[in-house]
């Protein structure tokens, strides 16, 4: 059993009570779920695959290829892998190598347009197809890269 964190202090110096912890179960009175969403997939084997099936399609594509650098396409699959793994509970190299993701700011020089994001979430789409995550889990992922998909439009064409 591990140490539970000290609380923050208030104002006064005084010790607050912990704050409660949200515990997810498998049904009302279920086990507690302790492993994260990228345990349950499959780890860094999935997510690699994912990151390698989107790239395919980003290589052969007209608008999205040349915003990527083109001497550099392992760097980007990593970069992604690194990413997802990390926001689904997986290692958080991404963080620890490139900081805050901050993905507003780093795709702010790129020409993200209604068009692009489409192109885009094809590819991600496609790659969700091949890996075939459990009904749950691809639901969840699907709506995920929508949202985040939408938030990175940047210019309108």
């Amino acid at each position: 059993m591990t140490d539970a964190p000290t609380p923050p202090a208030d104002a006064g110096g005084e010790q607050q009570p912990p704050a409660p912890r949200l515990t997810l179960r498998q049904g009302e009175t279920g086990h507690a779920v302790t492993d994260t969403v990228w345990s349950q997939v499959g780890g860094t084997e999935t997510f690699e695959r994912i990151a390698r099936a989107f790239y395919r399609g980003i290589r052969e594509d007209e608008v999205l290829a040349p915003m990527y650098p083109q001497d550099d396409w392992e760097g980007a699959t990593w970069r992604i892998q690194a990413f997802l793994e990390q926001y689904w509970g997986g290692p958080s190299a991404y963080q620890e190598e490139r900081g805050h993701p901050r993905l507003r700011m780093r795709h702010a020089p790129f020409p993200v347009t209604p068009d692009a994001k489409e192109r885009w979430l094809k590819h991600m789409h496609v790659a969700l197809d091949e890996v075939e995550l459990p009904p749950m889990h691809d639901a969840a992922f699907r709506d995920y890269i929508e949202r985040a998909a939408l938030a990175m439009v940047n210019r309108f064409e």
